[in-house]
C-alpha cells in the first residue's frame, strides 16, 4: 500500500517526505539503546516479509503491513523499522522507489507511532482484556491512517489519482480488519506466554 512509485509524486511532495523522515529517525535513533536492537531486527524482518507479497493497484499496490503491529511492539522504534524494512523492499526487490522511501515511510511510520500511543493509552485503562482491545484497535487504526495518507501524497500531486485512491480505500477495507483480528490475537497470545513483552505484568 505505502509502496508508492518513482515518478509519481511531484518533488516538493516526496522531498518533504525525505525531510520528515529524516526528522523522526534522528529524534528516535538518538533514544535507542544496544539492548532495543534484537527486538527491532525480528520486528522489521516481520514488517518486511509481510509486505513482500503485494497486489499492484496503479501507481501503489495493497498488501498486508504489520505497521501497527510494529508501532505496539517497538514503539517510536517502529519508525526505523518501517524505515529499513522499506529501504530493503526497495533495494532489492523494486517494491517502491528510491525517491519515495522518503514519503512510503511517512505514510506508514506515522500510523504506527499514532498505534503505539492507542496502546499506551489503552493500558492504562481498566477494561477487561484491554491488551487485546487496544491492540487490535491499534492495528486496525494504523491500516487506516496509512491509507489516508497514502491518499493525500496522491491527491496533493494531481486530480486524476481520485479513482485510484478510491480503489485502494475499498481494496484495504478487508486488510484493515484482518490486520485488527491479527493484531489482537498476537498480543492476546503474548499476554499468556511472555506478557512483559507488552509490558504486562505476570
Amino acid at each position: 500500500m505505502v509502496h508508492i512509485s518513482d515518478g509519481v509524486l511531484a518533488p516538493e511532495v516526496w522531498i518533504a517526505g525525505y525531510m520528515v523522515t529524516g526528522v523522526l529517525l534522528a529524534w528516535t535513533l538518538r533514544k535507542m539503546r544496544a539492548y532495543d536492537i534484537p527486538r527491532l531486527s525480528i520486528i522489521t524482518a516481520a514488517v518486511f516479509v509481510a509486505s513482500l507479497i503485494h497486489i499492484p493497484i496503479g501507481p501503489t499496490s495493497a498488501h498486508f503491513v504489520l505497521n501497527g503491529f510494529a508501532g505496539v511492539m517497538l514503539g517510536i522504534f517502529s519508525y526505523p523499522s518501517i524505515f529499513i524494512a522499506l529501504t530493503l523492499q526497495a533495494l532489492l526487490f523494486q517494491h517502491g522507489g528510491i525517491t519515495t522511501i522518503g514519503i512510503n515511510t511517512v505514510n506508514m511510520g506515522v500510523p504506527a507511532l499514532v498505534a503505539h500511543g492507542i496502546f499506551k493509552l489503552g493500558s492504562t485503562t481498566k477494561i477487561q482484556r484491554k491488551e487485546e482491545l487496544f491492540g487490535a484497535f491499534a492495528g486496525g487504526a494504523a491500516v487506516f491512517l496509512a491509507v489516508v495518507l497514502l491518499s493525500v501524497a496522491l491527491l496533493t500531486t494531481g486530480r486524476e489519482f481520485e479513482k485510484v485512491v478510491m480503489l485502494i480505500a475499498a481494496a484495504h477495507v478487508p486488510i484493515i480488519l484482518i490486520e485488527a483480528i491479527a493484531v489482537g490475537s498476537i498480543i492476546a497470545f503474548l499476554k499468556k506466554v511472555k506478557p512483559e513483552i507488552i509490558g504486562v505484568k505476570a
